[in-house]
């Protein structure tokens, strides 16, 4: 068993969505796919097949995988989290110290994320380096290119 996530309900709705799109939809489609370039006759020279089957393992492997994060999901009840620090599902705003540049992000499982959209996973650089923090605190993020300093200016939810 994998590590326990947590997710908002939104979130992993769309998780078990997916699953149910891979094993409903998918995996049959996959299925008939083999069959029918079974029917074609020999298997040891039939490029259809053998792609079939490769999509096959991929596809069982990503449900597999899927099934796993579902499974070790856990949902948050936001109302019982403290406002005051920095915590998965956070909207903060943050300024780099060296830059005064601005930014806003929510932090979110893995599976979730999406930066372009302001989506930052919890367990990225700035994801870890900035649980735990309060408004006006200043985090010291190890990054590949040396360390970055933040100020947290604001946390919601």
């Amino acid at each position: 068993m994998s590590d326990i996530s947590y997710y908002s309900a939104e979130g992993l709705k769309k998780l078990k969505d997916e699953l149910v799109q891979l094993e409903q939809v998918e995996r049959p489609r996959v299925t008939q796919e083999i069959a029918d370039a079974r029917d074609k006759g020999d298997l040891s020279e039939n490029a259809e097949y053998h792609a079939a089957k490769e999509e096959q393992s991929h596809l069982e492997f990503k449900i597999a995988k899927l099934k796993n994060v579902v499974g070790s999901a856990r949902i948050i009840d936001e109302s019982q989290l403290d406002l005051s620090k920095i915590l998965i599902h956070s909207v903060v705003k943050i300024k780099n110290t060296a830059n005064d540049m601005a930014f806003s992000y929510t932090l979110v499982a893995d599976s979730e994320t999406d930066v372009r959209n302001g989506k930052l996973s919890v367990n990225s650089p700035i994801g870890k380096g900035l649980l735990g923090k309060k408004v006006g605190d200043i985090a010291e993020i190890k990054v590949p290119n040396g360390i970055m300093k933040f100020e947290i200016m604001e946390i919601s939810r």
